[in-house]
């Protein structure tokens, strides 16, 4: 038996991720902090695929609720051997303008949360010899972003452990992969400050497929679909100062 947990769980890229690991044969913890959205889903897996769905309601900015949910495990007895820190979120605006309670929540779940969650599951992973991590980045990972400074640097962070996990595990059967989507059909931006932002966008079921073919590759990153691949090359070489206005151009809010 196979238990995989998933992060952010309760719709847009968590939910396809739990559908896809669900249809693969693995049971599931899912974590948000929708209770009933989750509920609705496990209830959904359940009936369609007949695997255990496990429902822990977690804010995963507060230190706190991820060691309860940690305990959690311990007490089921559930040690997952996938790892899916799809959580996360961004905001739209100036750093002087935006809420600070916000921001720090928005580094605590982006960046925190990844690190606790996967240094506190991975004992259990080497000690098999086997486990997957996925970590959920960004696009946005690939350069600053003017009026989304702090999630594109939150997204930077988890790339850049990512890569660096992937080379400290070789050779010990645990995967690490940063996933970098782009713009995607999840209510991402509406949470953000403005739906209308970027209106060329994949689907989540394209991305959780572009996850398992580079996972199946051995690769320690992937930008999710040709043109956003392209993108990350084309941001590593651009000026930094005439990737500023474009990257801010890029998140601007449409009418």
């Amino acid at each position: 038996m196979t238990w995989a947990l998933v992060s952010g769980a309760s719709g847009g890229l968590g939910k396809a991720f739990a559908q896809r690991l669900a249809e693969d044969g693995n049971d599931l913890v899912l974590v948000a902090r929708d209770e009933s959205a989750m509920r609705q889903l496990a209830e959904e897996l359940e009936g369609e695929h007949h695997r255990r769905v496990v429902v822990i309601p977690t804010d995963l900015s507060s230190q706190h609720e991820r060691e309860q949910l940690l305990s959690e495990l311990d007490h089921l007895q559930i040690a997952p051997e996938v790892l899916i820190n799809n959580a996360g979120f961004g905001s739209l605006g100036d750093v002087v303008s935006l809420d600070a309670d916000r921001l720090n929540d928005e580094i605590a779940v982006n960046c925190q949360a990844v690190v606790h969650l996967t240094r506190s599951l991975l004992p259990a992973m080497l000690d098999a010899h086997r486990g997957t991590v996925v970590n959920v980045a960004s696009m946005a990972a690939f350069q600053p972003i003017p009026t989304m400074a702090i999630y594109a640097a939150t997204k930077a962070f988890v790339l850049r452990f990512s890569q660096a996990l992937w080379h400290e595990l070789r050779g010990t059967g645990v995967s690490v992969l940063a996933l970098c989507p782009g713009p995607t059909e999840t209510p991402f931006f509406a949470n953000a400050g403005n739906h209308n932002v970027l209106t060329r966008r994949r689907t989540p079921e394209q991305v959780v497929d572009s996850c398992f073919e580079a996972l199946a590759a051995g690769r320690h990153t992937v930008a999710d679909g040709r043109l956003n691949a392209v993108q990350a090359i084309a941001a590593k070489l651009a000026p930094i100062r005439l990737a500023l206005p474009l990257a801010k151009l890029s998140v601007r809010p449409r009418d």
